[in-house]
This record gives C-alpha cells, sequence and structure tokens, in this order.
C-alpha cells in the first residue's frame, strides 16, 4: 500500500496552531474503583504488528513481533458521555478543549446555520476548528449529549483521558496491551473478528462506506459515532475495538513501538499513539481500522473521534 496518505481521522492542534499558550497540569483525587464492566485478561506472549502489504510501512506497522503483556483488567467499552459526566461532576475538571475554547468537528455535523465561528483545516478540509465543542455539545453550541449518554465521550485529549482514568483508579492502556486486547485471542488477523471486513454481509464495526468524504451510505447503520456497545464483540467481550472513535494509549509514538510510556500530564508537542481506527476510516484513504494499524495525535489535540478506554492492573 501507499505510505503517502496520512489519516483521514486524524488532526493535530499541533498543525493546526504554531503556538498556543496552555494551562498547567489540573490536580485530580484519584477514587479506587472496582472492574465493573471490565474483564480480566491473562496477558501472555503473541504476535505483534503485520507484515501485511495492506499496512502502512511508514506507521511502524511492522515487523511482526513476538512480546509479551502481564495480566491486566480492561473496559469493555469506551469510555462513555455518562461515565465523563460524572467524573466532571465529582472534579469540576474543565477539558483542553474548553481551555481552548475549541475543538475539531466534521463538516457533515456543523449546520448551515452555526451561530459560531469556524475555520476549515487546509490539509484536512473535512475538519472544521469549531467554537465551542467541547464534550458536552458536540457539535458546538445548540448541540448536546441529552440523548448519546451511552456513546463515547468525544473532544477529549490525551491528557484529558489521563485525568479521567486516573480518578477513576485505572490507567491508558501500553499499546501492546491495546492490541493483545483488540486481537481477541486471534492470531495475526486483520480484523478482530477474522479476516473477512463483512462476513456473510454482515457489519462488525463502525467505519465509513461510500465515498469518503463526500458521500456515507451508512450500510453499517451510522453516519457518525454509534453507542459504545454496538456490534458484536471481540473474543475477549470487547466492542467496537475496530472503529467508531480512535483509542488514546499510554505510549510516545515510535516507530519502532518502543516509545515511552506516561501515565501523568504531559506538556508539548508530543504525539500519543491512537488506536483502533473511527467511524470516519475508508479502504480508499486510511485503512487503519485493522488491528495492527497505528496513528497518533499531539497530546492535547482532540476531534469529534477520539475516545478511550481505561485498564486496571490485577
Amino acid at each position: 500500500m501507499e505510505d503517502k496518505k496520512p489519516s483521514c481521522c486524524q488532526v493535530s492542534r499541533q498543525d493546526f496552531l504554531s503556538s498556543q499558550n496552555k494551562e498547567g497540569n489540573q490536580t485530580i483525587n484519584e477514587k479506587v474503583s472496582g472492574v465493573d464492566n471490565m474483564v480480566l485478561l491473562d496477558g501472555g506472549e503473541f504476535l505483534m504488528g503485520t507484515d501485511d502489504d495492506e499496512g502502512f510501512k511508514t506507521d511502524g506497522e511492522g515487523p511482526v513481533q513476538k512480546v509479551k503483556v502481564s495480566p491486566f483488567y480492561i473496559d469493555i467499552q469506551a469510555v462513555t458521555n455518562q461515565q465523563f459526566k460524572e467524573f466532571v461532576d465529582d472534579t469540576g475538571y474543565k477539558t483542553e478543549s474548553e481551555q481552548y475554547g475549541w475543538s475539531f468537528v466534521f463538516y457533515q455535523f456543523i449546520p448551515k446555520d452555526f451561530p459560531g465561528k469556524l475555520q476549515q483545516v487546509p490539509q484536512t478540509p473535512w475538519w472544521f476548528a469549531t467554537e465551542q465543542a467541547y464534550w458536552y455539545q458536540p457539535e458546538g453550541l445548540g448541540s448536546s449529549i441529552e440523548d448519546r449518554l451511552d456513546y463515547p465521550v468525544i473532544h477529549v485529549s490525551w491528557n484529558d483521558a489521563v485525568a479521567y482514568s486516573k480518578w477513576a483508579g485505572k490507567r491508558l492502556p501500553t499499546e501492546k496491551e491495546w492490541e493483545y486486547a483488540a486481537r481477541g485471542g486471534l492470531e495475526q488477523k486483520k480484523f478482530p473478528w477474522g479476516d473477512e471486513l463483512t462476513p456473510n454481509g454482515d457489519h462488525y464495526c463502525n467505519i465509513w462506506q461510500g465515498e469518503f468524504p463526500k458521500h456515507n451510505t451508512k450500510d453499517d447503520g451510522y453516519v457518525g459515532i454509534a453507542p459504545a456497545e454496538s456490534f458484536p464483540p471481540n473474543g475477549y467481550g470487547l466492542y467496537n475495538v475496530s472503529g467508531n472513535v480512535w483509542e488514546w494509549c499510554a505510549d510516545t509514538f515510535e516507530i519502532d513501538r518502543n516509545g515511552k510510556i506516561d501515565q501523568d500530564f504531559v506538556k508539548g508537542n508530543i504525539s500519543k499513539v491512537m488506536r483502533g481506527g473511527s467511524y470516519l476510516c475508508h479502504k480508499s484513504y486510511c485503512n487503519r481500522y485493522r488491528v495492527a494499524a497505528r496513528s497518533s495525535n499531539t497530546v492535547e489535540s482532540s476531534s469529534g473521534n477520539i475516545g478511550f478506554r481505561c485498564v486496571k492492573d490485577v
């Protein structure tokens, strides 16, 4: 596959703004959390990455390597709006989108009579920097999560995800843990359910169908985000590890997959790994909903297709 195309899903504040003042770390008190809605994975050795020609070599998807992970718990779904709301209600936390006053929204979700400021992103014109687009009003002023509490939270930066996970008594997964979990016990398969995208014509993930970015046929039932527990889970009982929303990992993005693992607030132009793809992924462009696919974004970036799930040590 050609390696020239960036992820259609990725859009970075660092690329959009040459410089921007950032507020410092916010102190969040951790709370003791159980393992409700988590599954215990035994860990062990698995084959990480892919040498498939369909992969992006410049993303560091290969070579295939045998790696080992220790046992851990992992959320069965991405963190939802309801869960993030409980965190905010308890702590008063303000996301980085709220501190900046905007986030990135896909153009088809912005109403024609949008009352706020918009700025198109030149390199990826399907994204607009949208005034007051926050986790609780995902398309900006006038939108709401009232009927989307069971959907994955979006417009959360890596730092926001870290703050939530610490409050919940959990942490972000390492990239190795994420891929081990996403594979669901299958070895070197393209997707969490096998090698065929739509076995027997059935859809197993929420991605773009049609011509990106103009027309989505929504053959899988969704134009945008789906509820966090949509589609059949993988072999470990995890929902939507392919498509729907990108998921932050703890690792700094490096081609050799050996980036620094952080579990605390990070400042600067530092890119962290994202996994799983999103509802905007399409084979004709980025094709990163495959289980070995990788992408990244800077720690303060957020958009309408990035979320996260947490893990917990045994």
